[in-house]
């Protein structure tokens, strides 16, 4: 009996199917088991996997000095993502308010920020601001444009979770006398939240990431602590890989701590 469209997209998938996808995914880990084989050979081959390039993890004062750099990364992503979790809300109400004078420098604002590289905000705040008068904290160098970056996309975000919300959710609410803010507020918001946790996550993950820039304004975050470690001891790939290895670590944290927010809906 043939399936129907909606059943082969979004339904449970069939005995073959599964064994598709299994044979699929044994046969990817076995070719990525093979390219990371490939890979620890050709370093060891260079000499890069020494233990002399490796020796210095033992000492106490690498780890702190490393711990200081995710602290640094982990302060301006947090900091980052807040302001771009609240201002890409503000941005979101004025893009779906009704008045156009405020609809439209809303739409502009997030245009804006969407096509400008997160780097180049950076460079407007490290070199043209302090021209203006103004002057940040390498602290604020870094996290304002990345938050500033990060909140229009988020905004849009949002805005994709607020429509895939059923029309009949706002119906009822106002049926029920509701003002349009209080539909919202408790009503449509909320339930956007569940639709877009996988994206929002998506966004944390870019945040932290883009801590990176950092080196730019000399703001002491992981990789900028990283580099450091490597030019003192010319340990290039251990030190990367170490420090990949906790990108992943922090990365992976936020996923795990988003699940419960993304739970289904009752």
């Amino acid at each position: 009996m043939s399936r129907s469209v909606e059943d082969i997209l979004f339904g449970a998938p069939s005995l073959r199917a599964r064994t598709v996808m299994r044979t699929v995914s044994v046969m990817a880990a076995a070719v990525l088991l093979l390219l990371a084989a490939g890979i620890v050979l050709r370093l060891h081959s260079a000499g890069q996997l020494d233990a002399r390039f490796w020796e210095f993890f033992a000492w106490p004062t690498t780890w702190a000095f490393l711990g200081k750099g995710l602290i640094g990364t982990l302060a301006s992503a947090a900091m980052a993502a807040v302001i771009a979790l609240t201002l890409g809300l503000v941005l979101l109400v004025g893009r779906l308010a009704r008045p156009r004078l405020v609809r439209w420098p809303s739409v502009a604002v997030i245009e804006f920020l969407r096509g400008t590289p997160t780097l180049l905000l950076i460079y407007v705040c490290f070199l043209v601001l302090p021209q203006a008068g103004i002057r940040l904290s390498t602290y604020w160098m870094l996290t304002l444009p990345i938050s500033l970056s990060t909140a229009a996309v988020v905004a849009e975000v949002y805005r994709a979770g607020v429509l895939a919300v059923p029309r009949g959710q706002t119906d009822a609410a106002r049926s029920l006398g509701m003002t349009e803010a209080q539909v919202f507020f408790f009503i449509v918001f909320p339930q956007a939240l569940r639709y877009i946790v996988p994206a929002l996550v998506a966004q944390l993950v870019i945040v932290v990431k883009d801590t990176t820039f950092g080196y730019v304004v000399t703001y002491g975050e992981l990789m900028q602590n990283a580099k450091v470690l490597i030019a003192n001891y010319h340990s290039l790939v251990p030190v990367y890989l170490v420090v990949a290895a906790l990108y992943c670590l922090v990365n992976y944290a936020i996923s795990r701590a988003s699940k419960r927010l993304g739970g289904p809906m009752h």
